[in-house]
């Protein structure tokens, strides 16, 4: 049997708990999975009955982000954290830089509004049917490709000591996208929106060089390098503006 105990909220507003559960342990079994068999047997470790655990998941192949929680103290993925992997009592937690909105559900909110912030997509004009737009240089594609497997997951933002709920910084997962966007040679054409952006209150200012979120990225996502280059070209922006040149 495998023994978890789960962090629960009920609601928004209402006071956490902990509920512990004993799950049989089946082959190549994740966290997931054990979720799924509380589900479908709610009962606690004391044999109460109680509500099903509510937590996120969508790809099962760590991709989506979705099923993002604190796992023994660790921000990370449910579905690719194999139980036999895990030190027991199995803890599992949502994520404390966002809102809890029931369990191990919370609201990421924040994080796809700083998105639409810094604009971190590539603007249409309906030319796309002319054929094929410019194509980047292997060294850029190279470059950026690393910061494309951004999942918004959350877990640089949940070890980001500059980033909490309260706070005005956006975070390094959204600001490694406008080097990304930036590098687009249609995306670039947004380039001066993205970085003013980033200049401005709780923009790249704010992140404090803890470099946690490099750590944490479950894909390997070169955020310090991203975020320092972007640094530099606020920086140089900033001073374009000032100087009108």
């Amino acid at each position: 049997m495998i023994h978890l105990i789960i962090k629960r909220q009920d609601s928004p507003d209402s006071k956490p708990y902990t509920q512990e559960f004993l799950v049989p342990v089946t082959k190549n079994m994740n966290v997931v999975t054990a979720l799924m068999e509380i589900k479908k047997n709610p009962v606690t470790k004391d044999g109460q009955m109680v509500n099903p655990v509510a937590w996120d998941c969508n790809c099962l192949e760590e991709v989506c982000g979705a099923c993002t929680m604190r796992i023994n103290g660790k921000a990370r993925q449910a579905c690719s954290a194999l139980i036999a992997d895990l030190e027991q009592p199995i803890r599992l937690e949502p994520l404390t830089k966002f809102p809890v909105m029931r369990d191990l559900i919370v609201d990421r909110s924040k994080m796809f509004e700083a998105l639409k912030r810094l604009k971190a997509w590539v603007e249409i004009d309906g030319s796309f049917d002319v054929g094929r737009g410019p194509r980047l240089p292997r060294h850029k594609q190279e470059e950026v490709y690393p910061i494309s497997k951004c999942m918004t997951c959350g877990c640089c933002l949940e070890v980001c000591p500059n980033f909490s709920k309260d706070s005005d910084f956006i975070g390094p997962a959204p600001i490694a996208q406008v080097k990304l966007f930036n590098t687009h040679p249609i995306g670039n054409m947004q380039k001066a929106d993205r970085l003013e952006a980033l200049k401005d209150k709780g923009g790249i200012a704010s992140c404090g060089n803890a470099q946690n979120c490099v750590e944490a990225c479950p894909k390997q996502i070169p955020l310090t390098d991203a975020l320092g280059k972007l640094n530099r070209e606020v920086n140089i922006f900033t001073l374009s503006r000032f100087f009108d040149f």
